[in-house]
């Protein structure tokens, strides 16, 4: 017997060893290695090299003068730590509440916009911190970010549509703008907004949310 258990636990120290310390050494090695900035969280850094977010998380960004993300159901702020979508079914009163507040929101905030509002600006996604929008959901505020920094509209779009990526592989997923980095491109190009006292304006600036 005190030989089985002597053989039951070097096994146990062997396998601890191996997959408790050594694989996430290697895995973590490797990962530095090739995709440093992946691995270490996919920082993305303004004008000034400052760290203003993650590209992987959404910003509550509800100035004019930016282009808004879809809606969170991770509490204030794209809280990371409190990722979820809103989990209300289809026959909920609250989901439609909410979704006719949003539509009434976004046609008075955009009134020069074209076309039905895109359904994913109503709805939160799975995860609540979705940093994307799709082309024509980035393309649909247009009108309304360029009135507010006195643009013309097409200099705007232009700015949308350099931003645009691809399917993942060429086959997975769809066409994409992630909102962090298109509106830090517009405070390159154009310049950043005045910051707004508290309480005026209301919304962040690229970075002001920023984990």
């Amino acid at each position: 017997m005190f030989s089985t258990f002597l053989t039951a636990l070097r096994t146990c120290v062997v396998t601890m060893v191996l997959t408790g310390l050594l694989y996430p050494l290697a895995v973590t090695g490797l990962a530095q290695l090739l995709f440093p900035g992946e691995a270490n969280g996919s920082w993305v850094k303004d004008g000034r090299g400052r760290v203003v977010g993650s590209a992987l998380i959404g910003q509550g960004f509800t100035r004019a003068g930016y282009f808004h993300p879809r809606p969170s159901a991770a509490g204030p702020g794209y809280d990371g730590a409190a990722s979820s979508g809103s989990n209300l079914g289809p026959t909920s009163l609250k989901l439609k509440e909410r979704a006719a507040a949003e539509l009434e929101r976004l046609r008075r905030e955009n009134p020069e916009a074209a076309g039905a509002v895109p359904a994913e600006l109503v709805t939160t996604s799975a995860s609540g911190l979705d940093p994307h929008l799709s082309p024509e959901a980035a393309r649909w505020q247009a009108a309304r970010v360029a009135r507010a920094r006195g643009l013309a509209p097409e200099r705007v779009l232009n700015v949308v549509d350099a931003l645009v990526e691809g399917r993942t592989f060429g086959v997975l997923g769809e066409p994409r703008v992630n909102v962090l980095l298109l509106n830090l491109a517009l405070d390159r190009r154009f310049g950043p907004l005045p910051d707004a006292a508290p309480g005026v304006g209301g919304g962040a600036s690229p970075g002001q949310g920023a984990p």
